[in-house]
């Protein structure tokens, strides 16, 4: 999820009632669900430095602990320095379980979208994904923001007609937040089966099927993409579950996506710093040798003659709106998390894009 999906879970889940068993729980709540995500500092290596440690060791099972121990390690810091008495009792041990659930919400969160976590990195680089929530859910942050904003407003209102604050005040709207979350959970993937399950039981797909999913809209949890793999082509079909309906295919055959050829030049490609992070992380990878055309990119230079431009693409990203309200089937080429290579007449590697950045060797 985005971070302040994260640091609302973290400070929703101390508010719920671990601030009241430890002083700091709080802060090291929000700090801890959060940290995984400093992994974004790879990326001021490049590009693909970034998306190849992106939700990596940061985002593990074994980096959890350490995680939780050097947040309890700057709340000891910040007791050392502070003059005021804290209103729960110190309790470091107990401090760090609470930091070590909070860094394990954001590992949970992560699963829930598409993109995927791996867990259990480095013994298994397995990428695992849930794909039931959008990589931001309106929903989940409004029910997790109103239940930390709407208690400090109340409280201003006692404040004014002279009531006496009560700490730990905001209980019951950090516990109902957390509840609708599960719920919310528990209803998409309810839907994303029902809505695979609509796909299977119409026929829409004449091949034996050798994988199936269902990606998620934004907004709507009764709207879903799913997206059918065949030994030659990818198929994919639009599906409002909320009245069984599965769209009519596609009169431009948009819903069919052939399985491009290797040529010598894709195989030089997946086999670059980029193919092969990329293809570790990808799902549903199209790879496509689109001749000498240049990179959609205002900052990548035009390619030389004889140059061939790869490009790599995922279809679980590729679906009309990225998860918005709209329905048109992006352009080819404009789909999200995209990466081109450049391939000379030698199958060397000239240059490799993604994000709009050139990655340097």
């Amino acid at each position: 999820m985005e971070p302040v999906t994260h640091f609302l879970t973290g400070a929703c889940l101390a508010r719920s009632g671990f601030n009241r068993k430890a002083a700091y729980a709080t802060l090291a709540m929000t700090l801890a669900a959060e940290a995984p995500d400093l992994d974004v500092i790879w990326g001021r290596l490049g590009p693909v430095a970034g998306f190849e440690h992106h939700r990596g060791i940061t985002h593990t099972f074994l980096a959890a602990p350490v995680i939780a121990l050097v947040t309890v390690g700057a709340m000891w810091l910040i007791h050392r320095f502070r003059k005021k008495p804290t209103v729960a009792p110190i309790r470091w041990g107990l401090l760090w379980c609470f930091a070590l659930l909070a860094d394990l919400s954001h590992i949970l969160l992560d699963f829930t979208n598409n993109y995927g976590v791996r867990p259990l990195f480095p013994f298994d680089a397995h990428w695992h994904a849930w794909s039931i929530v959008f990589i931001f859910d309106p929903w989940i942050f409004l029910a997790l923001l109103a239940a930390l904003v709407l208690p400090w407003i109340f409280g201003l209102a006692d404040s004014e007609i002279g009531a006496r604050r009560q700490p730990f005040r905001a209980r019951g709207w950090s516990v109902t937040a957390l509840i609708f979350v599960v719920l919310w959970w528990s209803l998409r993937n309810a839907e994303q089966r029902h809505a695979i399950a609509l796909v299977q039981n119409t026929n829409a797909i004449a091949a034996p099927v050798t994988r199936i999913v269902g990606e998620p809209y934004m907004l709507d949890p009764f709207r879903w993409h799913v997206l059918a793999e065949t030994r030659d082509y990818y198929q994919t079909a639009e599906v409002h579950t909320l009245h069984d309906v599965v769209e009519e295919r596609s009169p431009d055959g948009d819903d069919l996506i052939y399985k491009p050829p290797v040529t010598p030049a894709v195989a030089a490609a997946k086999q670059s710093w980029l193919g092969r992070v990329y293809l570790d992380w990808s799902q549903f990878p199209v790879t496509t040798d689109v001749a000498n055309d240049p990179i959609p990119y205002d900052t990548a230079p035009q390619p030389q003659p004889g140059w061939h431009t790869v490009q790599f693409e995922d279809l679980r990203f590729a679906y009309p709106g990225l998860g918005l309200a709209g329905s048109s089937t992006p352009a080819r080429g404009k789909e999200a998390l995209g990466a081109w290579v450049y391939v000379n007449q030698a199958n060397q590697i000239e240059g490799m894009y993604m994000s709009g950045r050139e990655q340097k060797p």
